[in-house]
């Protein structure tokens, strides 16, 4: 394990996973808070009843707050793959970054890093299939847009944390094949479009993001990619 975990933060904020529920799912979060030390407090804070099992500082530093076979509260109200409590089925990894409401800023190489390492510790433990390394965004499309596109998802994949599709040109599918592919994929399917689009992209295509782009919009591109995916999964 190459990245510097610093101490132990242990955080009130916590209770048993359901008798047998081993986690499957790994979930990335921003902190949306100023500094490493003001999440760490909050995530700490009984009267928050908000916490992860682990912080990553901007320096790539972790700090755990939950043991992995604790279920931490960090998920929400969430859905994944027909599964509604996240946090019984998950580990949870709260990344520092001052988020969409403290001025969004790119995450710093050596976070990342951090990141990695710690993603492929816990990889290395538990039975969590590429297709369940997930943003927030991703199991809480409604309420969340974190951590974001400026996340480096592809860098990930790369380093074997998560998927990433390469683009696939398989013709133009009608808005319902679309959201059945989402569905399939994971997505909750009791919500539309509007909601569901824009979280597709935050994950796998940030480029819906920049400077006069319309997330939200399908294009030839999205489709590519959600083409991609598909064939990922089920390969």
């Amino acid at each position: 394990m190459s990245y510097a975990l610093l101490k132990q933060s242990p955080s009130p904020n916590f209770n048993d996973r359901a008798a047998n529920v081993a986690p499957s799912v790994l979930v990335l979060h921003y902190t949306d808070l100023p500094d490493a030390e003001t999440s760490r407090q909050w995530l700490c804070d009984p009267e928050k009843k908000v916490s992860s099992h682990y912080l990553v500082d901007l320096d790539g530093s972790v700090i755990q707050m939950v043991d992995e076979n604790k279920r931490a509260w960090h998920a929400g109200q969430s859905y994944w793959r027909g599964m509604t409590d996240l946090n019984t089925h998950s580990i949870g990894i709260e990344i520092q970054n001052t988020g969409h409401s403290l001025g969004y800023v790119p995450f710093p190489e050596k976070q990342i890093a951090g990141v990695v390492a710690l993603c492929r510790d816990i990889l290395s433990r538990h039975d969590i299939p590429a297709r369940n390394v997930l943003a927030h965004s991703d199991i809480a499309p409604a309420r969340k847009q974190d951590p974001g596109h400026l996340f480096p998802w592809r860098a990930l994949a790369a380093a074997g944390i998560g998927l990433w599709p390469r683009e696939l040109a398989s013709g133009l599918m009608s808005p319902q094949a679309f959201m059945t592919a989402l569905a399939h994929i994971g997505y909750d399917p009791s919500l539309g479009a509007e909601i569901l689009v824009p979280a597709f992209q935050r994950h796998f295509e940030p480029e819906a993001f920049e400077d006069g782009s319309l997330p939200g919009m399908v294009t030839g591109r999205t489709m590519s990619r959600l083409s991609g995916l598909i064939a990922l999964i089920d390969a």
